[in-house]
């Protein structure tokens, strides 16, 4: 089976919580992504946000599109992004949990604040990735950061920081002082150590849910489109919610009980460790990529 990550990417994604993958994708991966990006912005779901101001660009965000949209599918089931979120967790088996396009149009020069993600979702566990792949090129003002080190805290990853509305700040998810406050970041740099790349197309960023993150606006005529892709590893189960976790998957917690793995159709399996093992054994055996 060849490795799409090396030994250092594989400990640097469990120590940092975030890595860069550089030549991840080919360029028919990025043609087809880029397919995907336009072919969503071209058809908004009602889960579609868009924030924009009369001195700034657009900020453009969809989720859970890939039963809709071919070319969504396509990527998240033919593209390597799978076997390698396999590869950085250290997962057998790894199940789409949704996909999500963010576009900041030229001269959206609002910057995307820190936070997680898992706090928005309703997912408890600590095999994941998330992929962030971006079709344009990224400058390092614009890109996504991570604080290093922060999806981590003993055996059982790091602290949960409430999760607010990125508008107005507003505790629209778990309890006003149920969790803990993001720290300032900003105003002690010191504190914490920030990563962040430059990215061509092909290049692309995985990062764990509770990693620390946040990203720059684009200047310019600059145009970000990202497709990004959420995975679910070995231990990742249903955490039903008593709100509306975002993105929505409304009715899901009639069919799937709190705890129980996510085996369910809107979440199907990419990769399987020992298909991708066996994939060249012949005839009759499940290649990487293809339904499960």
């Amino acid at each position: 089976m060849a490795s799409h990550t090396d030994a250092a990417t594989r400990e640097a994604f469990r120590r940092d919580g975030a890595v860069v993958v550089r030549n991840a994708f080919s360029s028919e991966h990025v043609a087809l992504a880029t397919e995907a990006i336009e072919a969503n912005l071209a058809d908004l779901s009602p889960r579609a946000k868009r924030a924009s101001a009369d001195d700034d660009g657009a900020f453009v965000e969809d989720f859970c599109n890939w039963q809709r949209i071919a070319p969504i599918e396509r990527f998240v089931r033919e593209s390597p992004a799978a076997a390698i979120a396999g590869e950085l967790t250290g997962s057998d088996t790894i199940r789409l949990y949704h996909d999500h396009m963010l576009t900041k149009e030229p001269g959206t020069r609002q910057r995307t604040p820190w936070h997680q993600d898992q706090p928005y979702y309703n997912v408890d566990g600590t095999m994941n990735a998330s992929m962030w792949f971006p079709v344009d090129p990224v400058t390092r003002d614009a890109t996504l950061e991570f604080v290093a080190g922060s999806h981590r805290s003993g055996d059982k990853g790091g602290p949960w920081f409430m999760p607010r509305t990125f508008l107005d700040d507003r505790a629209a998810w778990f309890p006003e002082g149920s969790l803990a406050e993001l720290p300032d970041i900003d105003a002690h740099p010191e504190r914490h150590p920030i990563l962040g790349w430059e990215l061509e197309p092909g290049d692309a960023v995985f990062f764990d849910m509770l990693t620390l993150h946040a990203a720059g606006g684009v200047s310019g005529n600059r145009r970000r489109r990202v497709l990004s892709v959420r995975m679910l590893g070995d231990d990742m189960v249903h955490a039903p919610r008593d709100w509306t976790t975002s993105p929505p998957f409304p009715g899901l917690a009639d069919e799937l009980p709190a705890g129980a793995p996510m085996d369910h159709p809107l979440f199907p399996i990419l990769w399987r460790r020992d298909a991708d093992e066996h994939a060249h054994d012949g005839p009759g055996v499940e290649r990487a990529g293809e339904p499960a």
